[in-house]
């Protein structure tokens, strides 16, 4: 598959890759204006952030390619090429998830608190990152038609790019990518209630992604599976709940203040 580059001398630069960075500068420019309000080591979070997006995209690549061994040991040099998609952003979670727990323990830092400044700029660059999979023309749904398309409001331009070999397909990066910016919205607005508590913003998110992410996974037609199961939907449902057991958790918690 050919993937939409900008080409530069001898190098190709791919849009993939250019989405992904735009959604990881826009997640640590937002990070940037929230940490004004809080007491919290800047230079502390940016090395943990640092850390966070290298074992992110790393688990990212690596859960992929675990869902998808029987390929690449055929194409083993396939593996490093990430360039070409193949990065499912649960295995990204995770794998931030377990660095941003083992550096805040490490350096007493409030692991809650710093997962709920985290979580809006995380679905932010999921929103952005989804764009990545337009220019590559990959995680979409069923066969459709134009006309289906349009009635769905879809934009002209993302239906002209859904058209692969003369034939329609559902953009579901296009429904997730506007289902996350939705959360990023909510998110944003839960943050002014004087009333929030610790850890609530976490939950909602883990709450509100795996909610959408479920029901457009249903409709995805490239998904990674196990048998007849598909992963991440799967893990959407484990990530709901555990959403769902943080949000009653925080109810105990204290509030948390903006400044």
């Amino acid at each position: 598959m050919n993937r939409a580059s900008i080409k530069i001398g001898n190098f190709n630069i791919y849009l993939y890759s250019i989405c992904i960075l735009i959604g990881v500068i826009s997640a640590l420019f937002l990070i940037n204006k929230e940490l004004e309000n809080e007491e919290i080591d800047k230079d502390k979070f940016f090395d943990m952030s640092f850390y966070t997006i290298i074992f992110g995209i790393l688990g990212a690549r690596i859960y992929y390619v675990l869902f998808n061994l029987n390929y690449y040991f055929k194409s083993t040099i396939e593996i490093f090429e990430i360039w070409n998609g193949g990065l499912a952003i649960h295995g990204g979670i995770i794998f931030g998830l377990l660095t941003v727990i083992y550096y805040t323990k490490k350096h007493n830092m409030n692991t809650i608190k710093v997962l709920d400044i985290i979580v809006p700029s995380l679905i932010l660059a999921q929103a952005v990152g989804r764009w990545g999979n337009f220019f590559n023309k990959e995680a979409y749904g069923p066969i459709t038609t134009y006309l289906n398309l349009k009635n769905h409001f879809i934009p002209e331009f993302v239906i002209n790019g859904m058209k692969i070999k003369g034939v329609y397909y559902t953009p579901t990066f296009y429904y997730e990518s506007i289902w996350n910016l939705t959360g990023f919205a909510i998110l944003m607005l839960s943050r002014k209630k004087k009333d929030i508590k610790l850890g609530f913003q976490t939950g909602l998110y883990l709450t509100f992604y795996s909610l959408g992410r479920f029901f457009i996974e249903y409709l995805r037609t490239d998904s990674l599976m196990i048998g007849n199961i598909k992963v991440a939907m799967l893990v959407s449902i484990i990530l709901f709940i555990t959403g769902i057991v943080i949000i009653n958790k925080s109810k105990q918690n204290k509030n948390y203040h903006i400044k």
